[in-house]
Formats: structure tokens, C-alpha cells, sequence
């Protein structure tokens, strides 16, 4: 990239040493700036794809512009005719070059494969045009060049007559470019979006310069020296956009030139108009063009402001449509809510970023933003007052609950409407932030509740274990013991063994009981093993798959447990599988547990059944139960279990 930069000033630097020519001036303009935004962008990105292809464009426009200049100098040079040629020539594919690289940006990726088909084809006829420029002088015409033709090759009549009609391609360059700009446009969304705005910005500013020029001095000169303009747009789009704000920029070119139009034409109208019937000086004329200026001034500069804000910002809603846009969302989730209030203040009073923060006034964490990619990190509400930004507490019966901040545009105050807006904003993120934190303490109690209720099982089940079930076991062996002796009453000892068999079943089921209100194996094992002694114990063949790197907590592995099992339970019951699948593995999410059959399907969650129960002691976790049982096509059940 050294050696490049090199070439190409050398390039430009001979070049403009060799003299001025107004109508070669803006080729050594694009190529400097080009190849100096293209070797920037490389630098701080190396594989970035527009950023070479800016370097392209730079390199091909510095040879052109040199060997123009060599080839117009008024002095005799050696080679000047090959110089010459060679700046004419290429110019059909610096112009496709030039097409290519803005249907690329700003990532240097085309839209889609019929976009490189698009490209192709204009590159093809680039070449074609390039090999007739090259051959024949039917491009030395427009150009200030002072020596001939090197080639000298039959047909040069032809293929000048010829030249004047396919010249027009170059339009049809232009119309590639343009569908291809705007299809990107309406595709942008976000980061890309803004990037956009920079290139559009300084294409139509550009041509606004050239078509004025042509209008107004009779020459393109003005929109051809400004075309370094769309290169170093571009180049703050790729690197900076986010640093320099483009809007405000768009918004007040868009107001000054509503009024310079319509000034312009109020002058026109009355010296011009009003000076070819009324007989008056040209200094009284003036006094009454700055008179009427004067009175229309501001309502027009009002006027062209909503257009610019409508063109720019887009709709913005009135008070009564955003408080009613928060109203229709009040079902949402409180996440979901907090994110669509800062939305809702981002379009109503034009914000450029806005964060809704949760927390008390000494650790506010921000809990929902517009744009998505604006969170931040926890702050004091002290740390909250910068420059630009508007904080505004959000407060419960005097308490700091949250905050709401925004920014503005550059140049653009919050109007007295805006603050009011806002203020009745506020207090709506105060309801709902008030109901989130309600909705996490019943969930945080929810989930005591549930490990309040593991604890008692595990309890019960020590107990039952090291107490009763004991006591059971060691009264067995005592009957076994008496059966043994009673021999010489045969009857005695039958009836011994039968009691004791009854004994022996009823110490099973007291085991079963037990393990059923909490397994010692979870607890002692981990859930893994657990799943596996269930999978041992059901009727139907079992497939089971944890992976685990670590154990999780208590109530997230005995609901695990109890899910598991309650699946199992009710396949061997009702679905007539042959085989169930039991996968348990750890994701960014949680812990993710599913168990699926291949039975009848048809399962549902009505009140009062098992899968009713589960969905509620996982809705206590903050889990979700979901259950997918199509009749005929088996029963899938599946949940996210958080685990943080």
C-alpha cells in the first residue's frame, strides 16, 4: 500500500506540475481523494473490500489525469501522444469502476448474485468501449489534449459515427448505479442505514452543484470539482458515522435550500416579472424583494422545517398516538414494554438514542434502549447528567426507581411540546417499572416456595430413610429370625414368613415413597445418575443424554428431576410409545431438558393434570413449558430452565 500511495502521488503531483485544465482538474481531484480514503480505509481495516476498491478507483483516475495533463502540456514532451492515449481511453471503465464501488458500498459486497450479473455486463461494455477509444481518437474531441492519435487504423469514420450513439451506455452506467443504490437504501437497516444517508448526502448535494452550474454559469465545472465530496462522505461513512451525525446536516441543507429556492424565485418573480410591467428602478425593485423576504422568511423557514423533519426523521407521533402506542403494549412483558418506551420517545421527540434505566438513584442499570446497540453500562443517576444528554428520574411515591435519557441531534433543542411528551412518558415507565419489580418479587417468592418445597421432600425423605425405613428393614430380620426357630409349629412359622413378606413389600414401597419425594441419588449423584435410575425403572425403553459440564442448583435440578419423571409416567400411561428420548444439555439460555415419544400424541395442558403442575413450578423458575403432541405424531416436551 506504500508503493501505491507513491505512485499515486507521483502521479498527481506530475500531473498538476505540468499545469491547470479546468477540464481535467476534477479527474486529479477524484484521484486523490479516492486513493487517499481507499489507503485510509485499508489501514485501519486491511481486508475491507470497498476500501480497495477505492484505491482501484484512485489509482486508475491518477494515470488518467497524468496522462492527460502530459499528453495537453503546450511544450513539446517525449511520448506525449502515448500519454495522451493512455489518459483517454481507459475512461469508459474508470466510469465502471466508479459504478461498482458505489453499488458495493459501503461493505463491498453487491446486493445479490443479479447485482454481480449487473456489474459484469457493465464492466463487459466498459472493455467494449475502451477497445474503440483505444483504437480510434473518438473520444479526443471533449478533451484539451494538444497531440494526435498514435494508432493509426482504418474505420476511424465508422467507428466515430458509431462512438455517438454507444456513447449513451454511459447513461445506462448511471441507471445501474442509481436502481442499485436505492434498493440498498430501502434494504438498510440500522449501522448500514446511517452509512447510507453520508453517500446519498453527498451524490445529491454533487448533483444539485452540477446541475446548478449547468443552469447557472453554463457548465458542469462547479459538479465535477465537488465530486471528491461522495469519496470522503463515503470514507466517514465506513469509519466514522457514528462520530459525525449526518441528519442534523441533511436537515438544515434541506431548510436552506427550500428557502434559497423559493427566495430565488421571489426575486426572479419581482424584479424580473414585476420590472418588465411596472416602470421602477432596480433599487426600488430591491427594497421591495427584501420586504416581502422579510415578511415570509419565517413562516417559510417553518414550513421547510416540518418537510425537512418529515424527509429526514420520518413520522413523528403526536402526544395522544405515543401514550396510545405505550397502551396497546401494556400486555407485553415488562423486557418487551421498557424496550418499546424507548422507542416510542426515540420517534416522538426525535431522539438520536434513548436508554431506559432500572435500579435505585446510586446503581442504574440500563434495562432497555433505542437503538438496540445504545446500552450502556450501570451508572449513578449523577452519572447520568452529560453533555448533550436529557435525564429525566423516573419516581414512585418519592422514590428513585429508574431513568430515562435521551440525546438529541446536533443543533436540535427539546421543544416545550417534547418536554411534556416526555414527562407523561416518564410516568408511564414508572407504572410499568413498578410492575416489573412487583413481578419479580411474586417469582422470587414463587421460587422460595419451590425450594422451600424441595427442602421439606429432602427432609421427609432423610427421615423416612434413616427413621422409619430403618425400623422396617431391622423388624424384618427380627421375623426372619422367629420364622427360623418356630419349627416345630409348622403353622406358626408360615404365618411368621407371610407377615414377613408383607413386611419386606411394604418397606419397598415405604423406599419408593421415599425416593418418589426426593431421590438420595440426586443429591448424592447429581442429575445425571438420577435420570438414569429412572430411565431403569420405566416400563418403556428409555434413551437418556445429559451433558453437563458442572451441577446445577438444587431447584433447578429437582425440577429437572420431577419433569423428567412425570414425563415418563405419563407416556407409560396414555401415549403407547415404544421408546423415549431424554436429552438434558447447558446452553447460553439455561439448562435445556426435553423428553420426547414416539406414542399417540394428543396430550394437553388442562387444569388438574400433571403437565398443568409442572408448568407451574417451571413458571416459578421463570421457565417456560412447551408441549408439541399432534395426534398420531408423539408427544415432545420441552423447556429452558435459567440458570443463573
Amino acid at each position: 500500500m506504500a508503493l501505491i500511495a507513491l505512485l499515486v502521488a507521483a502521479l498527481v503531483g506530475g500531473g498538476w506540475s505540468l499545469g491547470f485544465h479546468l477540464g481535467n482538474a476534477h479527474n486529479g481531484l477524484l484521484a486523490a481523494s479516492f486513493a487517499a480514503v481507499g489507503l485510509y480505509v485499508v489501514r485501519m481495516r486491511p481486508r475491507h473490500r470497498e476500501g480497495r476498491l477505492f484505491v482501484a478507483v484512485g489509482v486508475l483516475h491518477a494515470v488518467m489525469f497524468f496522462g492527460r495533463q502530459y499528453g495537453s502540456h503546450d511544450g513539446p514532451l517525449p511520448g506525449a501522444e502515448w500519454a495522451g492515449w493512455v489518459g483517454v481511453w481507459p475512461l469508459s471503465l474508470a466510469i465502471a469502476l466508479a459504478g461498482w464501488t458505489l453499488m458495493a458500498f459501503p461493505d463491498g459486497r453487491l446486493l445479490s448474485p443479479r447485482w454481480r450479473v449487473a456489474v459484469a455486463g457493465m464492466l463487459a461494455m466498459a472493455c467494449g468501449l475502451a477497445v474503440i477509444s483505444a483504437l480510434w481518437p473518438v473520444d479526443y474531441g471533449r478533451t484539451a489534449l494538444v497531440v494526435a492519435h498514435p494508432l493509426d487504423v482504418p474505420g476511424a469514420d465508422r467507428a466515430e459515427a458509431w462512438w455517438s450513439g454507444v456513447q449513451k451506455s454511459y447513461l445506462l452506467f448511471q441507471a445501474v448505479w442509481t436502481a442499485a443504490i436505492v434498493e440498498r437504501m430501502r434494504r438498510a437497516r440500522g449501522d448500514e442505514a446511517r452509512q447510507m444517508r453520508w453517500l446519498v448526502y453527498a451524490v445529491v448535494v454533487d448533483l444539485a452543484l452540477l446541475v446548478g452550474g449547468v443552469v447557472i454559469v453554463g457548465s458542469p465545472a462547479p459538479g465535477l470539482l465537488a465530486l471528491p465530496l461522495i469519496p470522503v462522505a463515503a470514507g466517514i461513512a465506513i469509519l466514522k458515522y457514528r462520530l459525525y451525525d449526518i441528519d442534523p446536516v441533511i436537515n438544515k441543507t434541506i431548510v436552506l435550500g427550500a428557502m434559497a429556492l423559493v427566495i430565488t424565485a421571489g426575486y426572479v418573480a419581482i424584479v424580473v416579472g414585476i420590472g418588465a410591467v411596472v416602470p421602477a428602478g432596480r433599487g426600488a425593485l430591491w427594497l421591495i424583494t427584501t420586504a416581502v423576504v422579510a415578511v415570509v422568511a419565517e413562516p417559510l423557514r417553518r414550513r421547510a422545517q416540518r418537510l425537512a423533519d418529515r424527509l429526514v426523521y420520518g413520522h413523528r407521533p403526536t402526544p395522544y398516538e405515543a401514550l396510545a402506542q405505550i397502551a396497546t403494549r401494556i400486555d407485553d412483558a415488562p423486557e418487551e414494554l421498557l424496550a418499546g418506551i424507548a422507542t416510542t420517545v426515540a420517534n416522538a421527540v426525535g431522539a438520536r438514542e434513548v436508554v431506559v434505566w432500572v435500579g435505585p438513584a446510586d446503581r442504574l442499570v440500563p434495562a432497555a434502549a433505542w437503538p438496540a446497540s445504545a446500552a450502556d453500562t450501570p451508572r449513578s443517576m449523577r452519572e447520568l447528567d452529560r453533555p448533550r444528554w436529557h435525564v429525566r428520574p423516573v419516581s414512585h411515591h418519592g422514590t428513585v426507581n429508574g431513568a430515562v435519557t435521551l440525546r438529541k441531534p446536533v443543533g436540535e433543542p427539546l421543544s416545550a411540546a417534547e418536554d411534556r411528551l416526555l414527562s407523561d412518558l416518564v410516568a408511564q415507565t414508572a407504572l410499568v417499572i413498578v410492575q416489573q419489580r412487583q413481578a419479580e418479587q411474586l417469582q422470587a417468592a414463587a421460587r422460595r416456595i419451590v425450594t422451600a418445597e424441595d427442602a421439606a421432600r429432602r427432609r421427609i425423605e432423610r427421615d423416612l430413610h434413616d427413621g422409619a425405613q430403618q425400623r422396617l428393614v431391622t423388624l424384618g430380620l427380627d421375623l426372619g429370625a422367629l420364622a427360623e426357630r418356630a419349627t416345630a409349629d409348622p403353622a406358626l412359622a408360615a404365618r411368621v414368613r407371610d407377615i414377613r413378606a408383607k413386611l419386606l413389600d411394604t418397606t419397598s414401597e415405604l423406599r419408593e415413597l421415599a425416593r418418589g419425594l426426593h431421590p438420595m441419588v440426586l443429591t448424592e449423584q447429581g442429575l445425571g445418575a438420577a435420570l438414569e435410575a429412572l430411565a431403569d425403572r420405566s416400563p418403556i425403553p428409555v434413551k437418556v443424554t445429559v451433558t453437563l459440564d458442572e451441577r446445577s442448583a438444587g431447584d433447578i435440578e429437582g425440577t429437572t428431576y420431577f419433569l423428567v419423571s412425570e414425563a415418563l409416567t405419563n407416556a407409560a400411561r396414555h401415549s403407547g410409545a415404544r421408546l423415549i428420548t431424554v436429552c438434558v444439555t447447558k446452553s447460553s439460555a439455561g439448562l435445556r431438558v426435553e423428553v420426547a415419544d414416539d406414542g399417540c400424541g394428543g396430550a394437553t395442558r388442562s387444569n388438574g393434570t400433571g403437565l398443568q403442575g409442572l408448568a407451574d413450578r417451571l413458571a416459578a423458575l421463570g421457565a417456560r413449558l412447551q408441549v408439541d403432541s399432534p395426534v398420531g405424531g408423539g408427544t415432545r416436551i420441552t423447556t429452558v430452565l435459567p440458570c443463573g
